[in-house]
């Protein structure tokens, strides 16, 4: 069983709560017959050289952030930003996917945008109760029952596992990026700066990522224009014109969150355990610097790969 205890801004479900789920095999997507899908959103990523990480000393020990170390990357394309509500919409409309939150019932969603009717219902998680296990919060619904994506297709989607994540990618004929990958991405361009556009967190007094304004948990002041997800394309893209490398969603990335973290034997990890953590980067619209400052570039978290929330999405890669 995997030792690492996800962090305060992403939840994992119990292991309890780990029996196979009612509902189709998330294995019978194929990859898509027709060739990339969404191709026109993808940038290309040339490869290179970079320094990955970071000794800055702002991360948390049990991210092994550090020490930095010289990477190569291979050229690769990029979605340009996370996957929408529109473009999932279009996979399950087309193959009957449904989600593991769907299959296994419920989903976790902060406590402020618990859909009216479902507080009393809504199950806190300890020492995290700012995360509520919530009935039939699902991708399209994303608060609970009676709660909608109406207004919110070109956001990112959310309530998604890393087995869902992987599945789209199938049929959209991507793949998940891995660590380096993103990070490169993410970047764009500069030499270890703190975001993907330097080392100030809003140069000028301009807003350059959606994450939590105010003080956590209670009040977000949503001085960057946002409570939860803001559009996939929102503020300035980086360098490499890709849009929200920092907060909004987390982004599931391909690898173990252990093949970038030191020795498994290290930390009491089995390689061949089917439910070891996947990494996820970028941090979403709850983190804050108060307790969480994964929005940072070099920041890492992860969480098991049959978890979701409603700040965890991704985007996808496709290899040359």
């Amino acid at each position: 069983m995997d030792k690492v205890v996800p962090p305060c801004c992403v939840a994992s479900r119990p292991q309890e709560a780990k029996e196979e789920p009612a509902g189709p095999e998330t294995g019978l997507v194929r990859k898509s017959s027709k060739g990339i899908r969404f191709k026109e959103k993808m940038v290309l990523i040339e490869g290179g050289e970079f320094w990955m990480g970071s000794d800055s000393g702002e991360g948390h020990p049990a991210d092994f952030e550090d020490p930095v170390r010289n990477r190569r990357v291979d050229p690769f394309y990029m979605d340009s930003m996370a996957v929408t509500n529109e473009e999932f919409g279009q996979f399950v409309k087309e193959t009957g996917y449904r989600t593991e939150a769907e299959r296994f019932g419920w989903s976790f969603v902060f406590y402020q945008f618990l859909a009216p009717g479902t507080e009393a219902a809504a199950r806190r998680v300890a020492n995290t109760p700012w995360w509520c296990a919530v009935e039939e919060a699902f991708w399209f619904q994303p608060e609970g029952a009676g709660s909608s994506i109406g207004n919110r297709m070109d956001h990112p989607v959310v309530h998604v596992s890393w087995h869902d994540a992987a599945a789209y990618c199938r049929w959209a004929g991507k793949r998940l990026p891995n660590e380096t990958e993103w990070e490169y991405a993410a970047r764009g361009g500069l030499e270890q700066k703190r975001y993907p556009w330097g080392d100030e967190l809003n140069p000028g007094s301009e807003h350059r990522c959606n994450i939590w304004q105010g003080e956590f948990p209670a009040l977000n002041t949503e001085e960057d224009g946002y409570a939860g997800t803001a559009p996939a394309a929102s503020y300035r893209p980086n360098g490499f014109g890709l849009y929200n490398m920092a907060g909004n969603v987390w982004e599931w990335c391909a690898n173990a969150f252990a093949e970038n973290a030191g020795p498994l034997k290290e930390q009491g990890m089995d390689a061949a355990a089917p439910d070891l953590a996947k990494a996820m980067r970028g941090g979403s619209y709850l983190c804050h610097e108060s307790y969480c400052n994964r929005y940072r570039v070099a920041a890492r978290s992860s969480n098991t790969p049959d978890s979701s929330a409603g700040n965890i999405g991704f985007r996808c890669a496709v290899s040359i």
